[in-house]
């Protein structure tokens, strides 16, 4: 991971800016309006903060993208996406944790803290995508599914560049005998993401590397992860594993956002 500055307020990967037409961005917690515990980039409908805030500041990150439209989703850790044919109301957004679209114009949101949120684009076939993967939706088949939902409009899993964005790292993410026992039992190579805590009975868990792993299973062709611990470094990321550890009521998340941009005349 190159070092990024505490004042922050946008991370972009070279791969994908590399791509003609995408425009992307993980955005960190910093260059929005929220207060508190919510400072300051907090793009979070669901959360304790102020909703006119947080239109704002989303707003004002899809306008650094160049969007007219922002759409996200009510995230419940599942492995289902959907197709974005039109843009959907902030206040009524379908459940689901990964979209799709061949529609230009509109950014897609993924918001985290803590879970890796993935950006996909084929910029040859105008296809992009974005994907919530926490543990469960990771190991549910998030990741593939995604790929499959850009193939079936047209994208080549080989043409796809993704990158894993800011996520809670290997080091933060300590977690119990019954945890890695969901991951061993669906697949014993799984153990390779887990490292033990000496005399604990409890391992770190990579969830990068699975997701990266799980990019690579469905043939993408150009694979990378940003590197950010979003649980270690407060000045820039939200974190639910903080939060919990301090016994906080509530906590901010970041959006990651990708888009198709208007072609002349579009």
């Amino acid at each position: 991971m190159n070092r990024i500055s505490p004042n922050t307020d946008i991370v972009r990967v070279d791969v994908l800016s590399a791509v003609t037409g995408v425009a992307h961005g993980f955005f960190t917690r910093n260059g929005g309006v929220s207060v508190g515990s919510y400072k300051s980039n907090n793009c979070a409908l669901g959360s304790d903060d102020d909703r006119e805030s947080v239109a704002r500041n989303r707003e004002t990150s899809a306008q650094r993208l160049g969007a007219q439209e922002l759409v996200t989703l009510k995230q419940r850790h599942t492995a289902d996406v959907v197709q974005v044919e039109a843009p959907w109301p902030w206040s009524d957004p379908p459940a689901a944790d990964a979209l799709v679209t061949t529609r230009r114009g509109v950014a897609l949101g993924i918001l985290t803290a803590d879970c890796a949120p993935v950006l996909l684009a084929d910029g040859t076939a105008g296809v992009i995508g974005a994907a919530h993967a926490g543990w469960r939706g990771a190991l549910g088949g998030v990741i593939a599914n995604t790929v499959a939902a850009m193939a079936k409009l047209g994208a080549t899993p080989a043409g796809i560049v993704a990158a894993v964005g800011p996520c809670i790292g290997q080091a933060s993410y300590e977690i119990g005998p019954e945890f890695k026992a969901r991951f061993t039992a669906r697949d014993p190579k799984y153990q390779r993401y887990f490292t033990p805590v000496k005399d604990s009975g409890h391992a770190h868990f990579d969830l990068a590397a699975f997701a990266v792993d799980a990019l690579r299973a469905a043939g993408v062709g150009t694979v990378i992860a940003q590197g950010s611990d979003t649980c270690a470094t407060e000045s820039l990321f939200f974190s639910y594993r903080r939060s919990v550890l301090r016994r906080e009521p509530d906590y901010g998340r970041q959006l990651s956002a990708i888009i198709l941009a208007r072609g002349p005349g579009s």
